[in-house]
């Protein structure tokens, strides 16, 4: 995904940080990059957004369950899927 803007960081690369930046898991420079590029970019604020929410939402409902590797690459291609639908979408009502 890419909002077609120009960016020190580019959208992909902050997208592909996410998980370990909601985490926590990101060194402190990462963070900086994410939160510059969050400030500036609002497709993919949004998608920081929704990432935030579905983990909240597995951690609240599943606890302390380790997440089974394959039920993971399920829920990020459908997501990645829904993604692509919701660019395409938009790309259609231009």
């Amino acid at each position: 995904m890419s909002c077609g803007g120009t960016h020190e960081t580019p959208c992909s690369e902050v997208l592909a940080n996410l998980y370990t930046y909601i985490d926590g898991e990101l060194a402190e420079a990462g963070c900086e990059e994410v939160r510059r590029h969050l400030d500036e970019c609002r497709p993919c604020l949004e998608e920081y957004g929704l990432e935030e929410v579905v983990k909240k939402l597995v951690a609240k409902h599943c606890g302390c369950d380790p997440v089974p590797e394959d039920l993971r690459s399920k829920v990020l291609f459908r997501l990645e899927a829904a993604r692509t639908d919701l660019v395409g979408r938009e790309g259609a009502a231009d």
